[in-house]
């Protein structure tokens, strides 16, 4: 298959890094499509906060496999090294941001950004035409699709219409979240997660001084990272079942510091679910999903440190519930849930609702209009579990008719149906890198594996 032009819709994280990696490579030439007015930071990196922090040490942040201390010197460079452990993510947006247009330079003329939305894609005899919102086309080999995180879906029980203007924030990077708040008000945080945890922390930036309710299902916290835990490795993959899994860590837990437990399963995480039947899979994301989560990806020591502070203060309240309406009061919501073991509803009056729930990738139910329209095509499908888009191990999507194609492929977190752990930078950095050698013809390249 001939991959003249890889055209990249999505020019987040994922896209940025599949780019930089084509041209690195010597690759084809690219068109990397962006509909933000900017490029490479994403969501993650361009709508954080100051005060909001990478969930992984800099020493591991690398945007490039092949070379694993790039960050960590490109922050020496501009910082000075003043920035140790945890790195602000709107200073990883720099990065990569300087790591795009260092590649441009190297390599003129090989890759174009357009700031545009792309709504469809249609196949050809020779090529693939993506079609721009502004009516434009652009013609490729191949594409590549990198839309990042979707938006959350409104939990069931919340109709957004029947509330006032302003009580209901649909995607907390969206609005201003603090906008019109009071110190008497009370703000309802649908879930307690990593995104969670960043809105909580922006409320504050933003001077909120009110209380701030958090609730999920089961009222789980992100733990937070630790000093001078050990690197240890494990002699053979687990047991590529639920339970097999979870025994499995319980038992290292037990011999070791439960977070090296968990660290050492990433050389296996991919391959674990790749093995695991579908009636497994199943049973992970009902039963440990929400445990896996709060343990696997952990909040930097400061982080959690300030979240307890808040707690203490009585600022926020964090607990296991779940929601049954939501029902306009004047300007207000009335909320009424019921706890987690427990019969009885509770009613809470609040100022607004935020929607935490974290990102969501079920086919189905997405608005976004290029995703609905290769859906329409057939050019894609939802995977078995609805958490993302159907690929194979090579990242080819899978149409409506079962079949692989080599000219429309996918990277990033929507594609955690067949990889499940591709949401961390370690884990997409690899598959970007993949994924452009096979499109250059350089799959002799190594490095993949660091």
């Amino acid at each position: 298959m001939r991959h003249d032009h890889v055209a990249i819709i999505g020019g987040g994280f994922s896209g940025t890094l599949l780019a930089v990696n084509l041209l690195r490579h010597d690759g084809p030439r690219a068109t990397l499509i962006e509909r933000r007015p900017h490029t490479a930071r994403g969501v993650a990196y361009a709508a954080a906060h100051p005060d909001h922090l990478l969930n992984v040490r800099a020493d591991n942040m690398s945007a490039l496999p092949d070379d694993p201390g790039h960050f960590a010197r490109w922050l020496e460079t501009t910082h000075g090294g003043r920035i140790k452990g945890f790195a602000p993510r709107l200073v990883y947006g720099d990065y990569l941001d300087a790591l795009l247009a260092e590649t441009i330079a190297r390599a003129p003329g090989r890759l174009r950004v357009v700031q545009a939305e792309a709504i469809d894609v249609d196949p050809q005899a020779t090529d693939m035409r993506v079609t721009l919102a502004n009516g434009e086309m652009i013609a490729a080999d191949t594409v590549v699709l990198a839309p990042g995180n979707l938006p959350p879906h409104t939990p069931a029980g919340i109709d957004p219409a029947s509330l006032a203007d302003g009580c209901y924030a649909a995607d907390p990077w969206s609005a201003d979240i603090a906008a019109g708040l009071t110190p008497d008000d009370v703000v309802l945080v649908l879930g307690t997660g990593l995104t969670m945890v960043d809105i909580a922390l922006l409320l504050d930036a933003q001077g909120f001084s009110g209380r701030i309710v958090a609730l999920s299902r089961r009222g789980l916290l992100p733990h937070a990272h630790a000093d001078g835990v050990p690197k240890t490795q494990r002699a053979e993959r687990p047991e590529p079942t639920a339970i097999g899994l979870l025994q499995a860590l319980r038992t290292r837990a037990g011999e070791i510091d439960w977070r090296a437990a968990v660290d050492e399963l990433r050389p296996y995480t991919q391959s674990i679910w790749g093995a695991m039947a579908l009636p497994e899979r199943h049973r992970f994301l009902r039963h440990l999903r929400a445990w896996w989560d709060v343990h696997r990806h952990r909040l930097a020591p400061s982080v959690r440190q300030r979240i307890e502070t808040m707690r203490e203060a009585g600022r926020l309240q964090v607990g296991a519930a779940k929601l049954i309406d939501a029902e306009r009061d004047g300007a207000h919501i009335r909320v009424r849930y019921r706890p987690r073991h427990g019969d009885a509803i509770e009613t809470l009056r609040v100022r607004r609702i935020v929607n935490g729930t974290g990102p969501q990738g079920d086919l189905t139910a997405t608005q976004e209009p290029l995703l609905r329209a290769l859906v329409t095509r057939g050019l894609l499908r939802a995977d078995p579990l609805r958490i993302g888009i159907d690929v194979t191990q090579d990242s080819q999507t899978i149409g409506a008719d079962g079949v692989a194609s080599d000219r429309l492929l996918a990277v990033g977190p929507m594609t955690r149906g067949a990889f499940w752990e591709i949401v961390a930078v370690p884990d997409i950095r690899r598959q970007a890198w993949s994924v452009a050698r096979r499109l250059s013809n350089a799959q002799w390249v190594g490095g993949e594996g660091l």
